[in-house]
């Protein structure tokens, strides 16, 4: 069985991270990135099995080194777009764990009040615009924020979170459309795991290559591996130097990914083939990183980190349960 059913791209499955001794620095802040966002959703599906978030959560175990490589090369005046999976995403470009944390539980405390919860987070004061949960609906409007850079000459950047599902939307043929056609200072960083819910993206389109389909908009466009949180980085990076300094256009970044888990918390995730679960999970983003900096003699430093996260998000949790509730006002 392969794992993509795909024939433009090819992924080393044993191939663990390399890091050069330029890049140590650098792969020791995304791994810290990584970590906080693997740990961070680990809290959050605790306190939801105790009770105390209400509604669902859409969790991106797994997917960490998507939001984690691309938020990275941003400035706070860089706005990003979040997805219905954008706990990693939000935090990953500056929203604050406790703010977070907060407004899963309803709190007021929140980053948006207690009023979003977690289909919602987000931070204006940070570039991050509280997260748009229906699929697709970011692309248009990212590109309407990437339109205001350019027209008041601004040298700012707006990066769209997407997933392979919206492909499937008109919403995304319409703002990959337009972002092409106005030539906008746009980043469409698509996290591709394969699955829209339950649906596996082969029984969708009979060309399952996002990149190849963003492509014949006249946009850039690319397929990295989205486990490889160095390759996301770079990626994003070297595209974010074009659109900024150079005047560059839109670009459509495919990170090849997977989902450790069902789409939300009552999906087990039993239609996937156990095969390519296990092929998968040997992917694992943040284990991939650690392996190669701890043979570098990292080890110290991971332990460090981990210390450091754990305390960040006992801190977190303990504002949320201080904060009092969100205050609910009904217009009579």
């Amino acid at each position: 069985m392969s794992a993509l059913l795909r024939d433009d791209v090819e992924i080393d499955f044993d191939a663990d991270i390399v890091v050069s001794d330029s890049d140590h620095e650098l792969a020791l802040t995304l791994f810290h990135q990584m970590l906080r966002i693997r740990e961070f959703e680990l809290r959050v599906n605790k306190s939801f099995l105790e009770g105390h978030i209400p509604g669902t959560i859409h969790l991106s175990l797994g997917q960490e080194a998507c939001a984690a490589g691309a938020c990275h090369p941003l400035n706070v005046e860089d706005w990003i777009t979040i997805t219905h999976r954008g706990h990693g995403q939000a935090l990953a470009k500056g929203v604050t764990a406790a703010s977070m944390m907060a407004e899963l539980f309803a709190r007021d405390g929140g980053c948006c009040r207690g009023y979003g919860g977690s289909l919602h987070v987000g931070d204006m004061s940070v570039g991050a615009v509280p997260a748009i949960a229906i699929v697709a609906d970011s692309i248009p409007i990212t590109a309407g924020i990437a339109y205001a850079f350019r027209a008041r000459n601004e040298r700012r950047v707006a990066l769209c979170f997407t997933g392979d599902g919206a492909a499937g939307e008109g919403d995304w043929h319409e703002g990959l459309n337009l972002a092409a056609a106005w030539n906008l200072p746009v980043v469409y960083l698509c996290e591709n795991n394969l699955y829209s819910i339950s649906t596996r993206i082969d029984r969708q389109f009979k060309n399952t290559s996002l990149a190849a389909r963003a492509a014949t908009y006249g946009m850039r466009s690319l397929v990295v591996d989205g486990n490889d949180v160095l390759a996301v980085q770079r990626a994003v990076a070297a595209e974010v130097e074009r659109i900024r300094n150079e005047g560059g256009g839109p670009v459509f970044i495919e990170c090849l990914t997977y989902r450790q888990g069902g789409h939300k918390r009552d999906d087990p995730g039993s239609y996937r083939p156990q095969e390519e679960v296990d092929l998968w999970m040997g992917r694992d983003p943040l284990a991939r990183l650690e392996r190669t900096l701890v043979a570098q003699g990292a080890g110290g430093d991971v332990e460090e980190l981990r210390a450091k996260v754990s305390e960040e998000l006992d801190e977190a949790v303990a504002w949320a349960f201080a904060s009092p509730l969100a205050e609910w006002k009904v217009d009579s």
